[in-house]
């Protein structure tokens, strides 16, 4: 296969939100595209969306009026499919079906020159599946791109196991060139980013089915302590609950129903009931109206007496931000030496989740007044911090804790006595699902991080976030949570139990 590059002529296959935003990608970088779509006038509408969509760029000064007339000038909307007979490179982005898929590739095969590269924009079928009725099945690969592709830098380079490297590398080159951020991802269901992103809205399901916090509650636990741009909810919500779904019971299915994937019925039910979300006006929330409605948080407690007694035990790792927040409020905080680490106000323990309850670490501990906190990214920065308090805690451990966080400037959601809580449980199961993708030789470690960050906008890449928060204590939530639940959904991937070691 040749190298791609400027010179080389681009076809376009669907002319939908999808196909013209990697027309205009390839456009913007120079290539002469063929915009086809077979519907009657597709193409056209395509381009002049195109158009339109840069006009803001024009109003707002980002480009001239020239360099958009020189783009869509680089862009011929099609509507027989004989027109990419001369690309070097063709971007399918149709229908999700593989028959549809199939037949259209297999057409482009005769069509086309031998050493034209096809490449396919699926964002959940098989690469190998695609490519296994070609004649020459090496040139076909997976550039998976999101939406909207003209903004999102990521695009997922996806072999099959009949493609080529050299392919493979060709067009992880040509992305760049695009001035993408491109990820080599081995051909298995979800690839990476779809894939990894399972569990921020399973747990968060799992939780609301569970009746642990109320949607908003949820929303803005991970919003604020969390760091993410949108909660579960609001963003399941916004892709679509069917859509959301659709994916999740593919990956369930393609993995032999593996039950760390296993779909809720709590968004079966919404699905069922025509709660879409945006598109349908109600979801989780109620449309056109903002999503942000109120979470639940405690009243507003003044420090109690005992705030001028805090004692910090043993060293509280990723929490030790909380000591740094009291000290700067000039608070007299006390340091003990203690195997357990945890901070003390009057008679209330508060520890950092570990995914037990609550009420179980305070049976394990013989202490009743034990409240646990929830994983904050940067405490410094979270608007909020959630607890849960055990069964055995008196009301006093409520305001003690409350008065605590108060002396830090932070308001209380106090959620069901949950295992591993909220962010706590999501970001280990993040992790764990990195892992095991790494592990299974999907993509590289680093690679993994630059998807999630660039492809879904998280706050970190779950790697990262694991080096942070200790493999180990990863290892641990994970652990108690499947002790908790007795399920396989939290086994710990291999490839975490023995970073666990090396770090």
């Amino acid at each position: 296969m040749p190298m791609l590059n400027k010179q080389t002529k681009v076809g376009v296959i669907g002319a939908g939100t999808m196909g013209a935003g990697i027309a205009q990608v390839a456009a913007n970088a120079g290539h002469s595209v063929v915009l086809f779509d077979v519907a009657a006038d597709a193409a056209q509408n395509g381009v002049q969306s195109i158009r339109s969509g840069l006009a803001k760029l024009v109003e707002r000064g980002r480009k001239s009026q020239q360099e958009v007339d020189e783009l869509c000038a680089r862009i011929t909307p099609a509507d027989q499919i004989s027109a990419l007979a001369d690309a070097g490179l063709v971007v399918e982005a149709i229908v999700e079906n593989l028959d549809v898929k199939r037949s259209v590739f297999k057409e482009l095969e005769s069509l086309c020159g031998e050493q034209t590269i096809i490449a396919s924009n699926t964002s959940s079928i098989s690469i190998s599946a695609l490519a296994a009725k070609l004649e020459n099945p090496t040139r076909l690969i997976g550039m998976h791109f999101f939406n909207p592709a003209a903004v999102l830098k990521l695009v997922e380079v996806v072999s099959g196991l009949h493609t080529s490297q050299e392919v493979a590398d060709a067009v992880f080159d040509i992305a760049q060139q695009w001035g993408k951020t491109p990820v080599h991802a081995k051909s298995t269901p979800g690839f990476i980013v779809n894939r990894i992103a399972r569990p921020y809205y399973a747990e968060a399901l799992r939780s609301l089915n569970e009746q642990a916090a109320s949607v908003a509650t949820i929303d803005q636990v991970m919003r604020s302590s969390g760091g993410f741009r949108m909660g579960p909810f609001e963003l399941m919500d916004l892709i679509g609950q069917d859509i959301n779904l659709a994916v999740s019971e593919s990956v369930y299915q393609a993995y032999y129903c593996d039950k760390r994937f296993q779909p809720s019925v709590l968004q079966a039910e919404m699905v069922a009931g025509g709660l879409l979300g945006r598109k349908s006006g109600k979801g989780y929330y109620s449309y056109p109206q903002s999503a942000n409605v109120a979470a639940e948080y405690l009243p507003s407690f003044q420090a109690s007496d005992a705030s001028n007694s805090i004692t910090v035990f043993g060293e509280l790792g990723i929490a030790a931000e909380l000591v740094s927040l009291l000290e700067q409020n000039e608070v007299n905080v006390e340091r003990q030496s203690a195997e357990a680490a945890y901070l003390q106000i009057g008679n209330t323990r508060l520890y950092l989740s570990n995914g037990l309850t609550a009420t179980q670490r305070a049976a394990n501990c013989d202490h009743d007044d034990l409240v646990v906190f929830d994983l904050a990214r940067s405490y410094t920065s979270a608007e909020s911090i959630a607890i849960s308090v055990a069964k055995q805690a008196s009301e006093q451990a409520v305001q003690d804790a409350a008065s605590l966080f108060a002396l830090m400037g932070k308001r209380v959601c106090v959620i069901k006595d949950l295992p591993g809580m909220l962010l706590m449980r999501t970001v280990c199961c993040l992790v764990n699902e990195a892992a095991d993708a790494v592990n299974q030789g999907v993509c590289k470690a680093e690679d993994v991080d630059v998807a999630m960050k660039l492809g879904v906008n998280y706050p970190e890449g779950p790697i990262e976030w694991g080096v942070r928060l200790g493999f180990s204590n990863v290892v641990l939530v994970l652990a108690n949570l499947q002790k908790s639940y007795g399920e396989e959904r939290y086994r710990c991937s291999p490839w975490l139990l023995n970073e666990q070691f090396a770090t």
